[in-house]
């Protein structure tokens, strides 16, 4: 039987997130153009992509998927030893070099900003180094002014979007009495005037029911945004550069995102040589790779999340019409299937069971009858899954429960209405 829900524990719900609900988000790479956001993306993927000293370079954007370094994946494989490892990922987006401009077209700026539409998050490429054989496209290196041309863009073409918006909702409600019309009407009027403010969307404080609505927009600032500060190599190791604390103020003042301190040359550097070689040069000379840190917070600030299935025993509680070839997941009962196997299943934050166990076959969110929940640190403290049982740590979760980041779940589920088997 599925666990009845207890009214009186029931956590309180979060507010929505804005963005797309949705396994399958994905983060650009922005920047102004020759500030090293082609040549971060060939580290970071290891694809031969363009990377030439001119702006425009890259005119459609490149994509790749780079998989999550997690320890506890690691772990798992190593206990379970499967056949088959399935990590998580992040799909990046190598968006060409914006403008000034850009939101009136200069630049190529309007297809460009269409990229930068399509996706969920940002990378946002600064150039925080000095070398007169890479032009720059202001002349001058100005990390600060940059972040203000790039922030300007984006608001700007956010503008111009709502205000199209106004229009089309004042000519419905002149055919309609819809409420919800004017609903929408008033929330446009208050996006408008907070951008004109030169304020992003996603600093706003709005309401659950403003972000239903916002959320029908994909506006170009309500995406989350991670700072890359691109700095030489001595600067880097040294761990000081001229122009990091002033780019902190305005980060501070303007959200206080995440800021990341890296260097593309030290990485394309370290992705030339052999793993060993890599790790030499790093010990040598007191440096560390920052592409981990880069790919996890990118991950995480487009709200997206992973839980594992894993298990020495092959099968699933099913029904009996289900084909034997969909049963690669590991659980305690049920048929014989072909692979073990350890896999990270992607999810948004926030995703309850039933939507969780959809990610693996639509018909275990349709027949969803359980989940069974252990916590990857239980696991890892316990040594095993019967030991976390026999310590009353392995938990029966029904349709309310919120999936959170590490856990390792067994599902139960049945389409058949005849019970499981």
């Amino acid at each position: 039987m599925p666990p009845k829900a207890s009214k009186s524990k029931e956590a309180p719900s979060e507010r929505p997130i804005l963005g797309r609900f949705s396994s399958h988000l994905k983060i650009g790479i922005v920047g102004l153009p020759n500030v090293g956001k082609s040549t971060l993306f060939n580290t970071l993927t290891k694809m031969s992509i363009p990377a030439e000293n001119f702006p425009f370079c890259t005119i459609e954007p490149n994509e790749a998927r780079v998989n999550i370094p997690d320890e506890r994946f690691e772990w798992l494989c190593q206990l379970f030893k499967p056949k088959s490892e399935v990590s998580a990922f992040l799909e990046i987006h190598d968006i060409a070099g914006l403008v000034r401009g850009a939101h009136a077209g200069q630049g190529l700026g309007n297809s460009f900003l269409s990229h930068i539409r399509a996706v969920d998050g940002i990378f946002h490429v600064l150039r925080a180094f000095e070398d007169p054989d890479i032009i720059h496209v202001d002349d001058i290196v100005d990390p600060v002014r940059d972040l203000e041309v790039i922030s300007a863009e984006l608001r700007l073409k956010d503008i111009e979007f709502i205000e199209r918006r106004i229009e089309d909702v004042e000519k419905s409600m002149k055919r309609s009495n819809d409420k919800q019309l004017k609903i929408e009407l008033e929330m446009c009027q208050r996006v408008k005037a907070w951008l004109e403010d030169e304020k992003d969307v996603r600093l706003g404080d709005w309401k659950a029911a403003d972000i239903e609505i916002l959320n029908t927009f994909q506006l170009l600032t309500a995406k989350p945004v991670v700072y890359l500060v691109n700095m030489n190599e001595r600067d880097y190791q040294r761990k000081k550069n001229k122009f990091l604390p002033k780019i902190h103020t305005w980060v501070q003042e303007h959200g206080g995102e995440t800021i990341i301190p890296f260097s593309c040359v030290l990485e394309r550097n370290l992705a030339d040589m052999l793993p060993h070689e890599a790790d030499k040069y790093c010990e040598e000379n007191k440096v560390q790779s920052a592409l981990s840190k880069i790919i996890k917070t990118g991950f995480s600030s487009i709200n997206l999340i992973y839980f594992f299935t894993a298990g020495p025993d092959e099968g699933w509680y099913c029904c009996a019409h289900f084909p034997v070839w969909n049963f690669v997941f590991l659980g305690p009962a049920g048929l014989n299937c072909l692979l073990l196997q350890v896999k990270c299943w992607q999810i948004r934050r926030q995703t309850k069971a039933p939507q969780a166990a959809g990610t693996i076959h639509t018909d275990f969110e349709r027949g969803f009858i359980c989940a069974e929940v252990m916590k990857f640190n239980d696991l890892k403290e316990l040594g095993s899954e019967p030991a976390v049982k026999a310590a009353g740590k392995y938990k029966q979760e029904g349709k309310t429960y919120v999936v959170q980041d590490g856990d390792i779940i067994f599902f139960k589920f049945n389409v058949s209405g005849g019970g499981k088997k």
